[in-house]
Protein backbone atom coordinates (compact mmCIF):
# COMPACT_ATOMS: atom_id res chain seq x y z
CA UNK A 1 0.00 0.00 0.00
CA UNK A 2 2.87 2.35 0.79
CA UNK A 3 4.38 1.79 -2.64
CA UNK A 4 1.01 2.50 -4.28
CA UNK A 5 0.57 5.63 -2.20
CA UNK A 6 4.03 6.86 -3.14
CA UNK A 7 3.08 6.40 -6.80
CA UNK A 8 0.07 8.69 -6.40
CA UNK A 9 2.34 11.46 -5.17
CA UNK A 10 4.54 11.40 -8.25
CA UNK A 11 4.01 13.75 -11.21
CA UNK A 12 4.59 12.86 -14.86
CA UNK A 13 5.75 15.31 -17.49
CA UNK A 14 2.78 16.58 -19.50
CA UNK A 15 4.34 15.86 -22.91
CA UNK A 16 5.09 12.16 -22.34
CA UNK A 17 2.68 9.24 -22.03
CA UNK A 18 4.34 7.88 -18.87
CA UNK A 19 7.81 8.13 -17.37
CA UNK A 20 10.16 5.15 -17.54
CA UNK A 21 10.55 5.24 -13.75
CA UNK A 22 6.81 4.96 -13.05
CA UNK A 23 6.34 2.33 -15.78
CA UNK A 24 9.03 0.13 -14.20
CA UNK A 25 7.66 0.63 -10.66
CA UNK A 26 4.13 -0.36 -11.67
CA UNK A 27 5.29 -3.38 -13.69
CA UNK A 28 7.50 -4.62 -10.86
CA UNK A 29 4.73 -4.35 -8.26
CA UNK A 30 2.18 -5.89 -10.62
CA UNK A 31 4.39 -8.95 -11.15
CA UNK A 32 4.97 -9.31 -7.39
CA UNK A 33 1.26 -9.39 -6.49
CA UNK A 34 0.19 -11.16 -9.72
CA UNK A 35 -2.50 -8.57 -10.36
CA UNK A 36 -3.01 -5.95 -13.01
CA UNK A 37 -2.38 -2.39 -11.86
CA UNK A 38 -3.59 0.71 -13.66
CA UNK A 39 -3.24 4.46 -13.25
CA UNK A 40 -5.27 7.31 -14.70
CA UNK A 41 -3.17 10.37 -15.52
CA UNK A 42 -4.64 13.82 -16.18
CA UNK A 43 -3.23 16.34 -18.64
CA UNK A 44 -1.21 18.11 -15.97
CA UNK A 45 0.66 14.87 -15.27
CA UNK A 46 -1.00 14.11 -11.93
CA UNK A 47 -2.17 10.56 -11.15
CA UNK A 48 -5.88 10.85 -10.35
CA UNK A 49 -6.70 7.17 -9.76
CA UNK A 50 -4.83 3.96 -8.98
CA UNK A 51 -6.64 0.65 -9.66
CA UNK A 52 -5.62 -2.86 -8.59
CA UNK A 53 -7.51 -5.61 -10.39
CA UNK A 54 -7.31 -9.34 -10.95
CA UNK A 55 -4.72 -11.19 -12.97
CA UNK A 56 -6.84 -10.61 -16.10
CA UNK A 57 -8.50 -7.19 -15.77
CA UNK A 58 -8.94 -3.98 -13.82
CA UNK A 59 -12.14 -2.13 -12.93
CA UNK A 60 -12.20 1.59 -13.72
CA UNK A 61 -14.18 3.55 -11.12
CA UNK A 62 -17.06 5.86 -12.02
CA UNK A 63 -15.74 9.04 -13.60
CA UNK A 64 -17.55 12.36 -13.47
CA UNK A 65 -18.85 13.69 -16.77
CA UNK A 66 -16.21 16.34 -17.25
CA UNK A 67 -16.47 16.58 -21.03
CA UNK A 68 -18.33 19.60 -22.36
CA UNK A 69 -18.97 18.44 -25.92
CA UNK A 70 -18.63 15.50 -28.26
CA UNK A 71 -15.43 17.03 -29.63
CA UNK A 72 -13.76 16.76 -26.22
CA UNK A 73 -11.94 13.77 -24.81
CA UNK A 74 -12.04 13.14 -21.08
CA UNK A 75 -8.62 14.52 -20.30
CA UNK A 76 -7.40 11.26 -18.74
CA UNK A 77 -5.11 8.54 -20.11
CA UNK A 78 -4.95 4.99 -18.79
CA UNK A 79 -1.68 3.15 -18.29
CA UNK A 80 -2.02 -0.41 -17.00
CA UNK A 81 -0.23 -3.75 -16.95
CA UNK A 82 -0.84 -7.08 -18.69
CA UNK A 83 0.61 -10.10 -16.91
CA UNK A 84 0.22 -12.23 -20.03
CA UNK A 85 1.93 -11.57 -23.35
CA UNK A 86 -1.19 -10.18 -25.07
CA UNK A 87 -2.20 -6.95 -26.81
CA UNK A 88 -5.09 -4.68 -25.86
CA UNK A 89 -8.24 -6.77 -25.54
CA UNK A 90 -11.85 -5.85 -26.32
CA UNK A 91 -12.54 -4.78 -22.75
CA UNK A 92 -9.59 -2.36 -22.87
CA UNK A 93 -10.76 -0.88 -26.17
CA UNK A 94 -14.37 -0.61 -25.02
CA UNK A 95 -13.25 1.31 -21.91
CA UNK A 96 -11.18 3.62 -24.11
CA UNK A 97 -14.13 4.50 -26.35
CA UNK A 98 -17.03 4.48 -23.89
CA UNK A 99 -15.14 6.60 -21.36
CA UNK A 100 -13.59 8.72 -24.14
CA UNK A 101 -10.13 8.45 -22.63
CA UNK A 102 -7.31 10.39 -24.25
CA UNK A 103 -5.24 7.23 -24.63
CA UNK A 104 -4.93 3.71 -23.34
CA UNK A 105 -1.64 1.83 -22.98
CA UNK A 106 -0.98 -1.71 -21.79
CA UNK A 107 2.51 -2.68 -20.64
CA UNK A 108 3.32 -6.36 -21.14
CA UNK A 109 5.54 -7.52 -18.25
CA UNK A 110 8.45 -9.91 -18.70
CA UNK A 111 9.46 -12.60 -16.19
CA UNK A 112 11.75 -10.15 -14.37
CA UNK A 113 8.92 -7.71 -13.70
CA UNK A 114 10.10 -5.21 -16.30
CA UNK A 115 8.08 -3.68 -19.18
CA UNK A 116 8.65 -5.82 -22.29
CA UNK A 117 6.71 -3.69 -24.75
CA UNK A 118 3.71 -1.37 -24.91
CA UNK A 119 0.42 -1.52 -26.80
CA UNK A 120 -1.48 1.75 -27.23
CA UNK A 121 -4.71 2.97 -28.84
CA UNK A 122 -6.84 6.11 -29.12
CA UNK A 123 -10.43 6.89 -30.10
CA UNK A 124 -10.99 7.00 -33.86
CA UNK A 125 -12.25 10.47 -34.87
CA UNK A 126 -13.51 9.20 -38.25
CA UNK A 127 -17.18 8.09 -37.88
CA UNK A 128 -17.12 6.34 -41.26
CA UNK A 129 -14.56 3.76 -40.16
CA UNK A 130 -15.65 0.31 -39.01
CA UNK A 131 -13.71 0.37 -35.74
CA UNK A 132 -14.21 3.03 -33.08
CA UNK A 133 -10.53 2.93 -32.12
CA UNK A 134 -7.09 3.13 -33.71
CA UNK A 135 -4.52 0.58 -32.46
CA UNK A 136 -0.88 1.64 -32.76
CA UNK A 137 2.05 -0.70 -33.48
CA UNK A 138 3.65 -2.07 -30.33
CA UNK A 139 6.58 -0.15 -28.94
CA UNK A 140 9.58 -1.22 -26.90
CA UNK A 141 10.92 0.51 -23.78
CA UNK A 142 12.67 3.68 -24.81
CA UNK A 143 10.34 4.28 -27.76
CA UNK A 144 7.79 6.32 -25.78
CA UNK A 145 8.83 9.73 -27.02
CA UNK A 146 7.85 13.32 -26.26
CA UNK A 147 5.03 15.12 -28.06
CA UNK A 148 2.07 13.50 -26.30
CA UNK A 149 0.37 16.85 -25.59
CA UNK A 150 0.53 17.91 -29.25
CA UNK A 151 -0.82 14.52 -30.30
CA UNK A 152 -3.90 14.86 -28.07
CA UNK A 153 -4.50 18.45 -29.19
CA UNK A 154 -4.36 17.33 -32.81
CA UNK A 155 -6.80 14.50 -32.08
CA UNK A 156 -9.31 16.82 -30.43
CA UNK A 157 -8.97 19.28 -33.30
CA UNK A 158 -9.96 16.48 -35.67
CA UNK A 159 -13.00 15.65 -33.53
CA UNK A 160 -13.98 19.33 -33.63
CA UNK A 161 -13.55 19.47 -37.41
CA UNK A 162 -15.71 16.39 -37.91
CA UNK A 163 -18.38 17.81 -35.62
CA UNK A 164 -18.42 21.15 -37.46
CA UNK A 165 -19.26 19.34 -40.70
CA UNK A 166 -22.67 18.41 -39.30
CA UNK A 167 -25.68 20.64 -39.95
CA UNK A 168 -26.69 22.82 -37.02
CA UNK A 169 -29.85 20.74 -36.48
CA UNK A 170 -27.73 17.60 -36.30
CA UNK A 171 -25.16 18.79 -33.78
CA UNK A 172 -27.15 18.59 -30.56
CA UNK A 173 -29.38 15.92 -29.05
CA UNK A 174 -28.07 13.26 -31.43
CA UNK A 175 -29.70 9.96 -30.54
CA UNK A 176 -29.98 6.26 -31.25
CA UNK A 177 -33.36 4.57 -30.89
CA UNK A 178 -33.27 1.20 -29.12
CA UNK A 179 -36.07 -1.32 -28.88
CA UNK A 180 -36.70 -4.92 -27.86
CA UNK A 181 -40.05 -6.41 -28.87
CA UNK A 182 -41.54 -9.68 -27.67
CA UNK A 183 -43.29 -11.22 -30.74
CA UNK A 184 -45.87 -12.80 -28.42
CA UNK A 185 -46.95 -9.42 -27.07
CA UNK A 186 -46.63 -7.19 -30.12
CA UNK A 187 -49.83 -5.27 -30.93
CA UNK A 188 -48.38 -3.56 -34.01
CA UNK A 189 -45.33 -3.76 -36.23
CA UNK A 190 -41.85 -2.93 -34.99
CA UNK A 191 -41.52 -0.44 -37.83
CA UNK A 192 -44.67 1.42 -36.75
CA UNK A 193 -43.53 1.57 -33.13
CA UNK A 194 -40.08 2.90 -34.03
CA UNK A 195 -41.55 5.39 -36.50
CA UNK A 196 -43.80 6.77 -33.78
CA UNK A 197 -40.81 7.01 -31.42
CA UNK A 198 -38.94 8.85 -34.18
CA UNK A 199 -41.82 11.32 -34.50
CA UNK A 200 -41.78 11.84 -30.74
CA UNK A 201 -38.06 12.58 -30.97
CA UNK A 202 -38.69 15.06 -33.78
CA UNK A 203 -41.23 16.83 -31.58
CA UNK A 204 -38.64 16.99 -28.77
CA UNK A 205 -35.97 18.37 -31.16
CA UNK A 206 -33.93 15.17 -31.01
CA UNK A 207 -31.98 14.24 -34.15
CA UNK A 208 -32.24 10.48 -34.70
CA UNK A 209 -29.02 9.12 -36.19
CA UNK A 210 -29.85 5.40 -36.27
CA UNK A 211 -32.05 2.75 -34.70
CA UNK A 212 -31.40 -0.72 -33.28
CA UNK A 213 -33.93 -3.36 -32.31
CA UNK A 214 -34.39 -7.05 -31.69
CA UNK A 215 -37.51 -9.21 -31.85
CA UNK A 216 -37.37 -11.00 -28.54
CA UNK A 217 -38.40 -10.40 -24.96
CA UNK A 218 -36.45 -7.53 -23.34
CA UNK A 219 -33.52 -8.56 -21.17
CA UNK A 220 -34.36 -7.98 -17.50
CA UNK A 221 -31.00 -6.32 -16.89
CA UNK A 222 -30.04 -4.23 -19.93
CA UNK A 223 -33.10 -4.63 -22.23
CA UNK A 224 -31.08 -5.86 -25.22
CA UNK A 225 -28.26 -7.81 -23.59
CA UNK A 226 -24.83 -6.69 -22.44
CA UNK A 227 -22.99 -7.47 -25.68
CA UNK A 228 -25.48 -5.73 -27.97
CA UNK A 229 -25.66 -2.74 -25.64
CA UNK A 230 -21.89 -2.33 -25.70
CA UNK A 231 -21.91 -2.54 -29.50
CA UNK A 232 -24.52 0.22 -29.69
CA UNK A 233 -22.63 2.40 -27.24
CA UNK A 234 -19.40 2.05 -29.21
CA UNK A 235 -21.22 3.11 -32.38
CA UNK A 236 -22.72 6.02 -30.45
CA UNK A 237 -19.28 7.41 -29.68
CA UNK A 238 -18.28 7.02 -33.33
CA UNK A 239 -21.35 8.90 -34.55
CA UNK A 240 -21.16 11.69 -31.94
CA UNK A 241 -24.36 10.38 -30.38
CA UNK A 242 -25.03 11.53 -26.82
CA UNK A 243 -28.45 10.03 -26.16
CA UNK A 244 -30.05 6.56 -26.19
CA UNK A 245 -33.86 6.56 -26.40
CA UNK A 246 -35.50 3.26 -25.43
CA UNK A 247 -38.87 2.33 -26.92
CA UNK A 248 -40.32 1.13 -23.62
CA UNK A 249 -40.47 2.24 -20.01
CA UNK A 250 -37.22 1.26 -18.32
CA UNK A 251 -37.32 -0.23 -14.86
CA UNK A 252 -35.20 1.83 -12.43
CA UNK A 253 -32.66 -1.00 -12.14
CA UNK A 254 -32.40 -1.26 -15.95
CA UNK A 255 -31.84 2.48 -16.34
CA UNK A 256 -29.09 2.38 -13.70
CA UNK A 257 -27.26 -0.61 -15.20
CA UNK A 258 -27.40 0.88 -18.70
CA UNK A 259 -26.23 4.32 -17.58
CA UNK A 260 -23.35 2.75 -15.64
CA UNK A 261 -21.91 1.41 -18.91
CA UNK A 262 -20.95 4.83 -20.29
CA UNK A 263 -21.64 8.53 -19.91
CA UNK A 264 -24.35 8.57 -22.58
CA UNK A 265 -27.68 10.01 -21.51
CA UNK A 266 -30.37 7.36 -21.19
CA UNK A 267 -34.09 8.11 -21.46
CA UNK A 268 -37.13 5.94 -22.08
CA UNK A 269 -40.38 6.48 -23.96
CA UNK A 270 -42.16 7.74 -20.85
CA UNK A 271 -39.51 10.38 -20.13
CA UNK A 272 -39.65 11.51 -23.74
CA UNK A 273 -43.43 11.94 -23.66
CA UNK A 274 -43.22 13.71 -20.30
CA UNK A 275 -40.67 16.08 -21.79
CA UNK A 276 -42.96 16.87 -24.73
CA UNK A 277 -45.91 17.40 -22.42
CA UNK A 278 -43.77 19.71 -20.28
CA UNK A 279 -42.81 21.79 -23.32
CA UNK A 280 -46.31 22.10 -24.72
CA UNK A 281 -48.45 22.61 -21.63
CA UNK A 282 -49.48 26.27 -21.55
CA UNK A 283 -52.42 26.54 -19.14
CA UNK A 284 -52.10 26.41 -15.36
CA UNK A 285 -54.08 23.17 -15.36
CA UNK A 286 -51.89 21.58 -18.03
CA UNK A 287 -48.66 22.53 -16.30
CA UNK A 288 -49.88 21.13 -12.98
CA UNK A 289 -50.95 17.86 -14.61
CA UNK A 290 -47.54 17.42 -16.23
CA UNK A 291 -45.66 18.28 -13.03
CA UNK A 292 -47.78 15.77 -11.13
CA UNK A 293 -47.02 13.08 -13.71
CA UNK A 294 -43.29 13.84 -13.55
CA UNK A 295 -43.24 13.64 -9.77
CA UNK A 296 -45.03 10.28 -9.81
CA UNK A 297 -42.50 9.00 -12.35
CA UNK A 298 -39.61 10.28 -10.23
CA UNK A 299 -41.00 8.92 -6.97
CA UNK A 300 -40.75 5.33 -8.14
CA UNK A 301 -37.10 5.85 -9.05
CA UNK A 302 -35.67 7.77 -6.12
CA UNK A 303 -34.18 4.64 -4.57
CA UNK A 304 -32.12 4.05 -7.71
CA UNK A 305 -31.02 7.63 -8.27
CA UNK A 306 -27.43 8.31 -7.28
CA UNK A 307 -24.40 10.01 -8.80
CA UNK A 308 -24.31 7.47 -11.61
CA UNK A 309 -27.89 8.40 -12.54
CA UNK A 310 -27.47 12.16 -12.37
CA UNK A 311 -27.11 12.31 -16.13
CA UNK A 312 -30.75 11.27 -16.40
CA UNK A 313 -31.83 14.67 -15.10
CA UNK A 314 -31.63 17.84 -17.10
CA UNK A 315 -32.09 18.32 -20.82
CA UNK A 316 -34.30 15.93 -22.78
CA UNK A 317 -36.49 14.02 -20.36
CA UNK A 318 -35.40 16.20 -17.47
CA UNK A 319 -37.64 19.24 -17.74
CA UNK A 320 -40.21 19.78 -15.10
CA UNK A 321 -40.39 20.33 -11.39
CA UNK A 322 -37.49 22.72 -11.00
CA UNK A 323 -36.90 22.39 -7.27
CA UNK A 324 -37.03 18.60 -7.40
CA UNK A 325 -33.38 17.53 -7.26
CA UNK A 326 -31.92 14.08 -6.70
CA UNK A 327 -31.57 14.75 -2.99
CA UNK A 328 -35.29 15.20 -2.50
CA UNK A 329 -36.77 12.42 -0.39
CA UNK A 330 -39.89 10.35 -0.83
CA UNK A 331 -41.62 12.32 1.90
CA UNK A 332 -41.16 15.67 0.18
CA UNK A 333 -42.21 14.25 -3.17
CA UNK A 334 -45.34 12.77 -1.61
CA UNK A 335 -46.18 16.11 0.01
CA UNK A 336 -45.78 17.92 -3.31
CA UNK A 337 -47.96 15.33 -5.07
CA UNK A 338 -50.69 15.84 -2.46
CA UNK A 339 -50.58 19.64 -2.88
CA UNK A 340 -50.83 19.37 -6.65
CA UNK A 341 -53.75 16.95 -6.44
CA UNK A 342 -55.64 19.37 -4.17
CA UNK A 343 -55.01 22.27 -6.54
CA UNK A 344 -56.07 20.21 -9.56
CA UNK A 345 -59.26 19.18 -7.79
CA UNK A 346 -60.12 22.85 -7.32
CA UNK A 347 -59.51 23.53 -11.01
CA UNK A 348 -61.70 20.56 -11.98
CA UNK A 349 -64.54 21.93 -9.86
CA UNK A 350 -64.23 25.26 -11.65
CA UNK A 351 -64.41 23.54 -15.05
CA UNK A 352 -67.45 21.61 -13.86
CA UNK A 353 -69.24 24.91 -13.10
CA UNK A 354 -68.44 26.16 -16.59
CA UNK A 355 -69.82 22.96 -18.11
CA UNK A 356 -73.03 23.25 -16.09
CA UNK A 357 -73.46 26.83 -17.30
CA UNK A 358 -73.17 25.68 -20.90
CA UNK A 359 -75.65 22.88 -20.25
CA UNK A 360 -78.16 25.38 -18.82
CA UNK A 361 -77.83 27.36 -22.02
CA UNK A 362 -78.53 24.13 -23.93
CA UNK A 363 -75.58 24.61 -26.27
CA UNK A 364 -74.56 21.27 -27.84
CA UNK A 365 -70.95 20.25 -27.32
CA UNK A 366 -68.93 18.54 -30.05
CA UNK A 367 -65.52 17.09 -29.18
CA UNK A 368 -62.74 16.34 -31.66
CA UNK A 369 -60.80 13.23 -30.68
CA UNK A 370 -58.17 11.22 -32.48
CA UNK A 371 -54.64 9.92 -32.50
CA UNK A 372 -51.88 12.45 -32.00
CA UNK A 373 -51.00 14.40 -35.16
CA UNK A 374 -54.27 13.42 -36.88
CA UNK A 375 -54.96 17.10 -37.61
CA UNK A 376 -57.43 17.98 -34.85
CA UNK A 377 -56.16 21.53 -34.28
CA UNK A 378 -56.02 22.15 -38.02
CA UNK A 379 -59.63 20.99 -38.34
CA UNK A 380 -60.74 23.27 -35.51
CA UNK A 381 -58.89 26.19 -37.11
CA UNK A 382 -60.49 25.53 -40.49
CA UNK A 383 -64.00 25.13 -39.06
CA UNK A 384 -63.83 28.26 -36.91
CA UNK A 385 -61.26 30.46 -38.68
CA UNK A 386 -59.12 30.28 -35.52
CA UNK A 387 -55.35 30.34 -35.15
CA UNK A 388 -54.75 27.56 -32.62
CA UNK A 389 -51.20 26.18 -32.81
CA UNK A 390 -51.22 23.41 -35.41
CA UNK A 391 -47.90 21.72 -36.16
CA UNK A 392 -46.78 18.53 -37.85
CA UNK A 393 -45.58 17.26 -34.47
CA UNK A 394 -46.94 14.87 -31.88
CA UNK A 395 -48.75 16.44 -28.91
CA UNK A 396 -48.59 19.98 -30.36
CA UNK A 397 -51.89 20.49 -28.50
CA UNK A 398 -52.14 19.56 -24.82
CA UNK A 399 -54.60 22.02 -23.33
CA UNK A 400 -58.28 21.65 -24.29
CA UNK A 401 -59.42 24.45 -26.59
CA UNK A 402 -63.07 25.35 -27.18
CA UNK A 403 -64.63 27.53 -29.88
CA UNK A 404 -68.16 28.31 -31.03
CA UNK A 405 -69.65 27.66 -34.46
CA UNK A 406 -72.89 29.43 -35.40
CA UNK A 407 -75.28 27.61 -37.71
CA UNK A 408 -78.32 29.00 -39.56
CA UNK A 409 -81.53 29.64 -37.59
CA UNK A 410 -79.59 31.00 -34.59
CA UNK A 411 -78.20 27.59 -33.70
CA UNK A 412 -74.68 27.19 -32.37
CA UNK A 413 -72.37 24.57 -30.93
CA UNK A 414 -69.33 24.46 -28.69
CA UNK A 415 -66.56 22.53 -30.45
CA UNK A 416 -63.54 21.34 -28.45
CA UNK A 417 -60.05 20.28 -29.52
CA UNK A 418 -58.32 17.73 -27.28
CA UNK A 419 -54.90 16.22 -26.66
CA UNK A 420 -53.94 13.50 -29.13
CA UNK A 421 -54.16 9.83 -28.21
CA UNK A 422 -51.20 7.47 -28.45
CA UNK A 423 -50.40 3.77 -28.16
CA UNK A 424 -49.41 2.52 -24.70
CA UNK A 425 -49.86 5.79 -22.85
CA UNK A 426 -47.43 5.82 -19.88
CA UNK A 427 -49.21 5.10 -16.57
CA UNK A 428 -47.81 8.30 -15.03
CA UNK A 429 -49.61 10.30 -17.72
CA UNK A 430 -52.87 8.41 -17.62
CA UNK A 431 -54.63 10.65 -15.08
CA UNK A 432 -53.18 13.81 -16.60
CA UNK A 433 -54.39 12.67 -20.00
CA UNK A 434 -57.86 11.76 -18.77
CA UNK A 435 -58.23 15.08 -16.98
CA UNK A 436 -57.84 16.92 -20.29
CA UNK A 437 -60.72 14.85 -21.69
CA UNK A 438 -63.17 15.39 -18.83
CA UNK A 439 -65.26 17.82 -20.85
CA UNK A 440 -65.98 15.11 -23.39
CA UNK A 441 -68.21 13.46 -20.78
CA UNK A 442 -70.83 16.12 -21.54
CA UNK A 443 -70.35 15.99 -25.31
CA UNK A 444 -73.39 15.45 -27.51
CA UNK A 445 -71.24 14.25 -30.40
CA UNK A 446 -67.64 13.19 -30.95
CA UNK A 447 -65.72 13.68 -34.17
CA UNK A 448 -63.26 10.79 -34.34
CA UNK A 449 -60.62 12.22 -36.68
CA UNK A 450 -58.37 9.68 -38.42
CA UNK A 451 -55.14 10.41 -40.29
CA UNK A 452 -55.86 8.49 -43.48
CA UNK A 453 -52.33 9.09 -44.79
CA UNK A 454 -50.82 7.01 -41.97
CA UNK A 455 -50.43 3.35 -42.99
CA UNK A 456 -51.22 2.34 -39.40
CA UNK A 457 -54.52 4.25 -39.28
CA UNK A 458 -56.59 1.16 -38.43
CA UNK A 459 -54.39 0.40 -35.41
CA UNK A 460 -54.55 4.06 -34.39
CA UNK A 461 -58.35 3.98 -34.57
CA UNK A 462 -58.38 0.91 -32.34
CA UNK A 463 -56.09 2.63 -29.83
CA UNK A 464 -58.42 5.65 -29.69
CA UNK A 465 -61.42 3.33 -29.25
CA UNK A 466 -59.69 1.56 -26.37
CA UNK A 467 -58.96 4.83 -24.55
CA UNK A 468 -62.50 6.14 -25.12
CA UNK A 469 -63.86 2.90 -23.68
CA UNK A 470 -61.62 3.24 -20.61
CA UNK A 471 -63.06 6.74 -20.12
CA UNK A 472 -66.61 5.39 -20.58
CA UNK A 473 -67.03 7.65 -23.60
CA UNK A 474 -67.69 4.90 -26.12
CA UNK A 475 -71.45 5.43 -25.77
CA UNK A 476 -71.25 9.05 -26.96
CA UNK A 477 -72.34 9.25 -30.64
CA UNK A 478 -69.35 9.48 -32.99
CA UNK A 479 -68.84 10.75 -36.49
CA UNK A 480 -65.95 8.95 -38.14
CA UNK A 481 -64.00 11.50 -40.19
CA UNK A 482 -61.01 10.58 -42.34
CA UNK A 483 -58.54 13.46 -42.70
CA UNK A 484 -55.72 14.22 -45.16
CA UNK A 485 -57.48 12.91 -48.29
CA UNK A 486 -55.38 15.39 -50.27
CA UNK A 487 -52.52 12.93 -49.72
CA UNK A 488 -54.38 10.46 -51.96
CA UNK A 489 -55.09 13.07 -54.63
CA UNK A 490 -51.49 14.27 -54.76
CA UNK A 491 -50.24 10.69 -55.10
CA UNK A 492 -53.04 9.58 -57.46
CA UNK A 493 -54.19 6.86 -55.06
CA UNK A 494 -57.63 5.33 -54.54
CA UNK A 495 -59.30 6.04 -51.22
CA UNK A 496 -59.88 3.05 -48.93
CA UNK A 497 -63.23 1.35 -49.43
CA UNK A 498 -64.66 2.24 -46.02
CA UNK A 499 -67.62 4.20 -44.71
CA UNK A 500 -67.03 7.66 -43.28
CA UNK A 501 -66.70 11.35 -44.01
CA UNK A 502 -63.62 12.29 -46.01
CA UNK A 503 -61.98 15.70 -45.50
CA UNK A 504 -58.73 17.59 -45.77
CA UNK A 505 -58.56 19.99 -42.85
CA UNK A 506 -55.51 21.80 -44.22
CA UNK A 507 -56.99 22.22 -47.73
CA UNK A 508 -60.54 22.85 -46.42
CA UNK A 509 -61.98 20.02 -48.49
CA UNK A 510 -65.17 18.24 -47.42
CA UNK A 511 -65.84 20.57 -44.48
CA UNK A 512 -69.26 21.58 -45.80
CA UNK A 513 -70.36 17.94 -45.78
CA UNK A 514 -68.94 17.51 -42.27
CA UNK A 515 -70.85 20.54 -40.94
CA UNK A 516 -74.05 19.34 -42.58
CA UNK A 517 -73.60 15.95 -40.90
CA UNK A 518 -73.00 17.61 -37.53
CA UNK A 519 -76.12 19.73 -37.97
CA UNK A 520 -78.21 16.75 -39.07
CA UNK A 521 -77.12 14.57 -36.15
CA UNK A 522 -77.62 17.27 -33.52
CA UNK A 523 -80.90 18.82 -34.60
CA UNK A 524 -82.56 16.75 -37.32
CA UNK A 525 -82.44 13.32 -35.71
CA UNK A 526 -80.25 11.88 -38.46
CA UNK A 527 -77.99 9.05 -37.35
CA UNK A 528 -76.05 8.42 -40.56
CA UNK A 529 -72.27 8.19 -40.59
CA UNK A 530 -72.25 7.41 -36.90
CA UNK A 531 -69.69 4.97 -35.57
CA UNK A 532 -71.90 1.91 -36.02
CA UNK A 533 -71.44 2.23 -39.79
CA UNK A 534 -67.65 2.33 -39.86
CA UNK A 535 -65.48 0.02 -41.89
CA UNK A 536 -68.44 -1.21 -43.94
CA UNK A 537 -67.76 -1.48 -47.65
CA UNK A 538 -69.32 1.22 -49.77
CA UNK A 539 -71.33 0.42 -52.88
CA UNK A 540 -68.85 2.13 -55.14
CA UNK A 541 -65.13 2.63 -54.82
CA UNK A 542 -64.22 6.22 -53.99
CA UNK A 543 -61.50 7.84 -56.04
CA UNK A 544 -59.87 11.24 -55.85
CA UNK A 545 -61.85 12.38 -58.89
CA UNK A 546 -65.18 11.29 -57.39
CA UNK A 547 -64.44 13.59 -54.44
CA UNK A 548 -63.34 16.45 -56.63
CA UNK A 549 -59.67 15.96 -55.71
CA UNK A 550 -58.09 16.45 -59.12
CA UNK A 551 -55.65 18.82 -60.79
CA UNK A 552 -54.20 20.11 -57.53
CA UNK A 553 -56.98 20.94 -55.13
CA UNK A 554 -57.63 24.62 -54.49
CA UNK A 555 -58.72 25.96 -51.11
CA UNK A 556 -62.48 26.26 -50.77
CA UNK A 557 -64.33 28.72 -48.56
CA UNK A 558 -66.89 26.22 -47.31
CA UNK A 559 -67.91 28.10 -44.20
CA UNK A 560 -69.54 31.17 -45.72
CA UNK A 561 -73.10 29.92 -45.26
CA UNK A 562 -72.40 29.16 -41.58
CA UNK A 563 -70.83 32.50 -40.57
Amino acid sequence: MKRLKSLSEKRIREDILVSSEIARSICELSREISRQIGILIDRTGHISHIMVGTDASIQIPFLDRIRTSQSRLRGLRLFHTHLKDEPLNHEDLADLVLLRLDYITAAVIDSQGLPKYYYSAFVNPDPTMEEAWVILPKKFPGQLKEGFTEEIQSLEAEFTRRSSELKDSQKINRAFLVGSYDPRKMKRSVEASLQELKELCKTADIHVVDQFFQKKAPDSSTVIGKGKLEEIMLKAVQKNVELLVFDLELAPSQAKKISDKSDLKIIDRTQLILDIFSRNAKSRDGKLQVELAQLKYLKGRLSELDDNMSRLTGGIGGRGPGETKLEIGNRRVSEKITRLEVELKSLRQRRELNRKQRNRNEIPVVGIVGYTNAGKSTLLNSLTNSTILAEDKLFATLDPTTRRIRFPEEKEIIISDTVGFIHDLPPELSNAFKATLEELGDADLLIHLVDLSNPEYIEQMESVDSILASLELNEVPQLLVFNKVDHYAKNNLDLPNIQGIFVSASEKIGLEDLLLRIEANLWKGEKSYLRKDILQEKDAKSTPSSLGLVDGVEDENLLRQFH
